[in-house]
């Protein structure tokens, strides 16, 4: 599949290795970006993406600045709709317990590609049984 994408950024925009499921989005800003605990904030990537109906760009977080720094991107997952034609964002969090910093070219996320469907929703009265009914929040245990 090919998506048009405008980069205003100078980072290249790719997957880090040949099964990557997602391409890494690079802060782009001229300045450093420091997110205090329990912040969040918007970071630019300079980059606008043309999508074919059918399609959406998820933004995931990166698991290591999540695991190893507490930043997750906030709207988990981010998504861009096919007839969006503004930058892509990124909403950033610290759900640490420290600054950290944004530098100018730093991977800060990664954007996944992904079909959907459009349902047909039809309003019922009542819905069939299963087994599991209404079970639900960790009903099934550990």
């Amino acid at each position: 599949m090919k998506i048009n994408i405008v980069n205003q950024s100078p980072y290249d925009l790719k997957y880090a290795t040949k099964h990557s499921a997602g391409m890494d989005l690079h802060a782009f800003s001229d300045d450093e970006i420091i997110i205090k605990p329990l912040q969040r904030t918007l970071i630019h990537t300079g980059l606008y993406i043309e999508l074919p109906h059918g399609y959406e760009a998820m933004v995931r977080p990166r698991s290591g600045m999540a695991l190893k720094h507490g930043i997750s991107v906030l709207n988990t997952p981010g998504t861009i709709d096919a007839d969006y034609r503004g930058e892509i964002g990124v909403i950033l969090v610290n759900l640490s317990n420290e600054d950290y910093t944004i530098k100018p070219g730093d991977r800060i996320a990664q954007m996944v590609i992904n079909k959907y469907e459009k349902a047909d929703i039809k309003i019922v009265e009542k819905l069939s049984d299963t087994q599991r009914g209404q079970g639900g929040f960790g009903h099934s245990g550990k």
